[in-house]
């Protein structure tokens, strides 16, 4: 269990104010002043022109590296981060210099909002922090939370390992960052009487005194279901989930061996190692898009609680669409995908019948793309008539509407932005384009139109011109006849 705290402002009572920080919402071009966070992840912010005389603001040490440390931590425990940007000013001039920043953002082109980048304050060892709200979040976009010199390089060298090695597994970077590493790394252990050699997930911990432990993540035959996990049961559908998915797929409340404390968790299984992994629920992040598609607030709930949901219609990183079930996972703490076995929904019971968008046991779903189907065209819907749909939305948020089948065949939905028996009806030839169709695509013979070199036009059944009236009264004579 991971124990994060945010920085009380209240420490710093008595040392004298320093700087603090104004917010840019980029959404709405408003610029306030940070007063901190809640426990909800949310910023508490306060306009300007509303801040009282009496009013605590956030206060930040002007020191390099103690800000750095403070704004990374600050930074990644915030709700939606790349919705803001940060500057950092002098506590006593932040009134003014707020004032000042909103006219300038109120009458900046494109271009010069472009310059205040240079004074944007960032999180420590990330050059892309805007990246964090999409569903590449993963390892690389988190923050550092150690250095190469906290770790203890004499314990690692009993297991045989050192830095060098350890660069070139490329295990440093997840060590860093506080995971465990993305490999198994073989270790020996050497016993002096008996030498022990076994492959095992890495990762550091911060100790009870604040020092730095490395924790050996060795493989297990399996996991261990049948015993208590930090005071929680497993049921059979928890035990289920677990061995075919990794993920348990549900939010319950776990204990804290050492404080008692009762923490709502998600729980996974280490797929390389079978060890069990829990995460509070409260840090769960979860993305605003996954690969082009929008997610709704329900869709977001459903993977708040640590539920599998299915999406339709993704674009990969070649451009190609796919889809595919996604759900949070403890260990790797970001919203994975489920290919493979996985890749069918996984829905728990609790949320089968509100969120159903790909059918589990071969009916056809009730709701396509987050639009649900009223009575009317369900009936018709899974009848395997055509439905039309309008309210759709796509990734950039525009309205579009279509026409839906469903397959009984393949038990998939089959969409179509014109109506697929309007197309089939398109597709003949009409009386008068049948002519052109049978001599320019089928190459069968018009005797009205025979000579003609040239492809027929639309309609046309006789000589359209003088040359071609020429062409078609002009008689070829026989190969070897002479006149």
């Amino acid at each position: 269990m991971e124990n994060e705290l945010i920085t009380s402002q209240e420490t710093n009572e008595l040392k004298p104010a320093t700087d603090t920080l104004l917010v840019l919402n980029i959404h709405t071009n408003r610029v306030e002043m940070v007063k901190g966070i809640d426990q909800d992840g949310n910023l508490q912010k306060v306009p300007p022109q509303e801040k009282k005389d009496n009013e605590q603001l956030i206060r930040v040490d002007k020191h390099g590296d103690i800000f750095s440390n403070f704004f990374s931590n600050f930074y990644r425990q915030l709700k939606n981060p790349t919705h803001f940007n940060f500057f950092k000013v002098s506590e006593y001039d932040a009134v003014n210099t707020a004032k000042d920043l909103q006219n300038y953002v109120d009458q900046a082109s494109p271009e010069e909002k472009e310059k205040l980048k240079d004074y944007e304050v960032l999180p420590k060892h990330n050059n892309n922090p805007k990246n964090q709200n999409t569903m590449d979040n993963n390892t690389e976009n988190q923050e550092y939370r150690f250095q190469p010199e906290q770790i203890d390089w004499k314990t690692m060298e009993k297991f045989g390992l050192n830095q060098e090695k350890l660069e070139k597994m490329n295990a440093m970077d997840s060590l860093l960052r506080g995971f465990k590493t993305n490999t198994l790394i073989p270790i020996t252990i050497n016993l002096g009487t008996a030498v022990s050699k076994m492959d095992v997930r890495l990762s550091l911990q911060t100790g009870d005194t604040g020092q730095v432990a490395v924790h050996l993540h060795g493989i297990r035959k399996e996991p261990s279901l049948n015993n208590k996990f930090l005071g929680h049961q497993f049921s059979d559908e928890d035990k289920k989930n677990l061995r075919e998915t990794g993920n348990m797929g549900r939010v319950v409340d776990l204990v804290n061996p050492k404080t008692d404390e009762i923490i709502p968790s998600v729980i996974s299984r280490d797929r390389l190692t079978n060890e069990l992994v829990a995460y509070r629920a409260e840090y769960m992040k979860i993305p605003d898009e996954i690969k082009g598609i929008q997610l709704d607030e329900h869709q977001k709930q459903t993977l708040l609680e640590g539920a599998s949901l299915y999406l339709e219609g993704m674009t990969s990183k070649k451009g190609e669409l796919f889809d595919a079930t996604v759900q949070f996972n403890a260990d790797k703490r970001y919203v994975e995908f489920l290919f493979g076995n996985n890749q069918a929904p996984q829905q728990n019971q609790h949320h089968h019948n509100q969120q159903q968008s790909q059918p589990t046991n071969k009916e056809a779903p009730k709701v396509f793309r987050g639009k649900e189907l009223d009575d009317s065209q369900y009936e018709k819907f899974k009848a395997g008539q055509t439905v039309y749909v309008d309210g759709l939305t796509d990734a950039r948020g525009k309205a579009y509407q279509g026409y839906i089948t469903f397959n009984k065949e393949t038990f998939k939905t089959d969409f179509s932005f014109n109506h697929p028996n309007k197309l089939k009806e398109e597709a003949k030839p009409t009386e008068d384009h049948k002519t052109q169709t049978a001599v320019n695509t089928h190459g069968k013979t018009n005797e009205a139109t025979k000579n003609v070199k040239e492809p027929l036009e639309s309609k046309q059944q006789q000589p359209a011109n003088k040359q071609q009236e020429d062409q078609q009264k002009k008689v070829r004579k026989p190969r070897g006849q002479k006149l």
